[in-house]
């Protein structure tokens, strides 16, 4: 039975056309993985046909390369191999010349020369004349040529002793030269010579698109992300996230200098991302947007001439079927009778406290004993960064206790705590926050009441339901956000004070939830429960709400 012959794989997701290749066993140490992906960067079915033939035949001398083991290079070779470097050089700037600064040709012409001897100790001038300035800037260029030989060799699937190496490096340099005075006679114009043939593409990986010569040596990610924690002190847990994302882009280019890392490199990567079946928004948020800020403080601070990342993005489509939905009046009647039920503070208080003020879990679990104030006479939970990390600016806030936290008796729980933590029981995760741990836990029990809709969190949902209440009973617009810790939605909300006694009367607008008989979902034998029942109230929400027309909260 004849063996398929490989052709272009469409991507299920985003219609590009992809190389697929399983590397052979005995390749396999040397390459690092069981298959090789590689984007074709088209969707057109013949254009696709003709890539991958050429990206085939590329890839099977790389393995040959890589079968015959280390080789000796020979210097027709490595010119042959620095070639398309001089194409490209010209080719980027032929329109612009003078644009070109990658190459600075009068530092090049006597790149690799010995260092010269220190002079001798003098303050006359002539002495000082006699140092040669430009030798300071042949090392970052001499290592630029050695990383971009070993991108090329890597590219070639070559395997090349030290000196071949360094042959190489040498006829870079070279190629680099040639380029650059070709474009120094394009910038006097003198066209008379046509640019090599070629186009703007960028012949090797990794290669610039907009790459600047580094003033000392190779800036790598880490570097930057150690700077960029320094200067902003992230939440511990950004401290943690953001260096693994640029370990993993480090991985896929084969290298962490940051100086060398092109917008096409993070097309790839997205590409990859999105061939392994990551959501867009994941890639987006969760990798595209670390690389993006981290390389951008790079630029602010002058260590990088450009930020590769920028308008490298994922387009997404928000499916109806997705969007997220808060709790129903049904459903939080019945998480809060299984709370009302529980004796575990963390799966007794927490629910109803994001019921009554829509606020993260992770802000309530965090609480302390110090944060259950009482302001102009109204009880109050206090929002602080004191108690941990907050996601925002507006997120420190005091939001007034609903009358049925304190019937349930909540005031009295907390004043049974002399300080410290309300739920000493979470312990604090890997980042020193206690809401890690609670989001786990609380998600788990919510699951096993059945409220098992994926489009509903858990725990977030109480936040899409407290906004849909504000809708409901007419809560003024600014006073929601105040309560919910969003950002002010124009300069006319930052006006004037937020009033305790403004926003508990927003808050008493509101109707209590009246808990529903449920199984407590964590008793060792399940019992029904209806819990504390909350008092009818005589203001106008809840006469409301127990109306007969109405459903109950």
């Amino acid at each position: 039975m004849p063996l398929a012959m490989a052709r272009p794989f469409k991507h299920p997701r985003t219609g590009i056309y992809w190389l697929r290749k399983r590397v052979p066993d005995a390749l396999r140490p040397l390459v690092g993985k069981l298959e090789v992906k590689q984007s074709l960067g088209t969707r057109d079915p013949v254009e696709a046909k003709r890539l991958h033939a050429e990206a085939l035949a590329r890839l099977e001398r790389q393995w040959a390369n890589l079968q015959q083991g280390p080789q000796t290079l020979s210097e027709r070779e490595a010119h042959a191999i620095a070639a398309p470097i001089e194409t490209w050089l010209v080719a980027q700037h032929a329109d612009n010349p003078r644009r070109q600064t990658l190459w600075d040709p009068a530092v090049g012409a006597d790149l690799w020369a010995s260092a010269p001897p220190s002079p001798a100790p003098s303050t006359s001038d002539t002495a000082l004349l006699t140092f040669d300035l430009t030798f300071m800037q042949r090392r970052p260029m001499q290592e630029w040529c050695l990383t971009t030989a070993d991108a090329c060799l890597r590219t070639q699937g070559l395997q090349v002793d030290e000196a071949g190496r360094l042959m190489l490096a040498e006829a870079i340099a070279m190629a680099m030269q040639r380029g650059a005075e070709t474009l120094q006679r394009y910038a006097r114009g003198n066209y008379g010579h046509p640019a090599p043939a070629g186009d703007r593409s960028i012949p090797l990986s990794p290669w610039p698109t907009d790459p600047a010569i580094p003033s000392g040596p190779a800036i790598t990610f880490r570097d930057l992300a150690t700077g960029w924690i320094k200067e902003r002190q992230p939440a511990e847990k950004t401290r943690y996230t953001f260096p693994r994302v640029l370990d993993e882009l480090a991985a896929f280019l084969g290298h962490d200098d940051a100086a060398l890392v092109s917008g096409v490199d993070l097309v790839r990567w997205k590409e990859a991302l999105l061939d392994q079946g990551l959501a867009g928004s994941t890639i987006r948020n969760g990798k595209l947007g670390p690389v993006r800020t981290i390389l951008q403080w790079g630029v602010d601070n002058k260590r990088l001439s450009a930020n590769a990342a920028t308008r490298v993005g994922v387009s997404t489509k928000a499916k109806a079927s997705e969007g997220k939905i808060p709790f129903s009046d049904a459903e939080a009647s019945l998480i809060l009778g299984a709370a009302a039920a529980e004796r575990d503070p963390i799966y007794r208080w927490v629910p109803w406290l994001c019921a009554y003020t829509g606020a993260r879990v992770h802000e309530i679990c965090q609480l302390r004993r110090e944060d259950v104030v009482e302001r102009d006479g109204i009880r109050c939970l206090h929002f602080t960064p004191e108690a941990g990390s907050l996601k925002t600016r507006s997120s420190e806030r005091f939001v007034p206790l609903h009358p049925a936290l304190i019937e349930a008796g909540f005031c009295t729980f907390a004043e049974g705590i002399r300080s410290g933590p309300l739920f000493p029981g979470l312990k604090p995760d890997r980042f020193g926050s206690r809401g890690g741990n609670g989001t786990k836990l609380l998600g788990r029990w919510v699951r096993r009441l059945g409220i098992d809709n994926p489009r509903l969190q858990p725990n977030h949902a109480w936040r899409h339901r407290m906004k849909t209440l504000f809708r409901r009973w007419e809560v003024a617009a600014d006073l929601g956000r105040a309560i919910l810790g969003h950002a002010a939605a124009d300069i006319s909300d930052t006006y004037g004070d937020m009033e305790i006694r403004a926003l508990h009367r927003e808050i008493l607008k509101l109707p209590a939830v009246i808990p529903q008989a449920t199984v407590q979902p964590n008793a060792g034998r399940h019992r029904i429960s209806r819990g504390p029942q909350p008092k009818r109230s005589t203001h106008r929400a809840k006469r409301v709400a127990v109306d007969s027309g109405k459903s109950v909260d």
